[in-house]
């Protein structure tokens, strides 16, 4: 099966067993409201430069959009943080001020935290990057809908990473209540990050 539809079958199977959530059609939002809303662990991964960072207790912004996917991606990935940085170009000064975004690696085998530094600087330098252990990744990442497998071990000693390929937005109270498909522009991205911090 192609890597693109084995990630939308475990968004598929995880999220309905995470949350119920309207489209988004009556807030005028593109993503899709959860209700109730996605737990986010407070487990801490670690940062590019070394430094403990937790999804609850260091974002400290009204809204963070967190993703999971790694550099060697070959297409989703690239994608996503695309429209991100994208989205983020489309905001104003005091928009952007208040909002994070953090992409977390599926592939700490091959993504260390130089790796990811360097990733992130080519597509937005305030981009926080985290990484760890990936058995502690994959339990930070289930509660929010997000699945991750492995597949063979590659020569480089990584592996074949197929992971849910959702964006999930956290509020200041540190609970994941919208998320947004892979197919999401970053006009529409931008567009639902103004609604969002003007509902704070």
């Amino acid at each position: 099966m192609p890597r693109r539809a084995v990630a939308a079958v475990l968004t598929a199977l995880l999220i309905p067993l995470a949350a119920c959530g309207s489209d988004g059609t009556e807030s005028g939002l593109h993503g899709t409201e959860l209700d109730p809303p996605f737990e986010v662990s407070a487990t801490p991964l670690t940062d590019t430069d070394g430094q403990p960072y937790s999804l609850t207790e260091d974002t400290d912004k009204p809204l963070t959009l967190v993703f999971y996917g790694y550099t060697h991606c070959p297409d989703i990935c690239q994608t996503v943080m695309s429209n991100l940085a994208s989205a983020m170009t489309r905001l104003d000064a005091q928009d952007r001020e208040r909002v994070d975004v953090v992409f977390v690696t599926t592939d700490p085998a091959r993504d260390t935290q130089e790796v990811l530094k360097r990733y992130l600087g080519h597509i937005d330098p305030a981009f926080i990057g985290l990484t760890g252990d990936l058995d502690t990744i994959v339990a930070v990442a289930k509660p929010m809908g997000v699945g991750i497998t492995l597949g063979e071990k590659l020569p480089s000693g990584g592996y074949d990473v197929t992971h849910g390929t959702t964006i999930t937005g956290v509020d200041a109270d540190d609970e994941g209540t919208v998320y947004w498909s892979e197919a999401t522009s970053s006009a529409d991205f931008a567009a639902d990050i103004h609604r969002l911090l003007d509902k704070d």
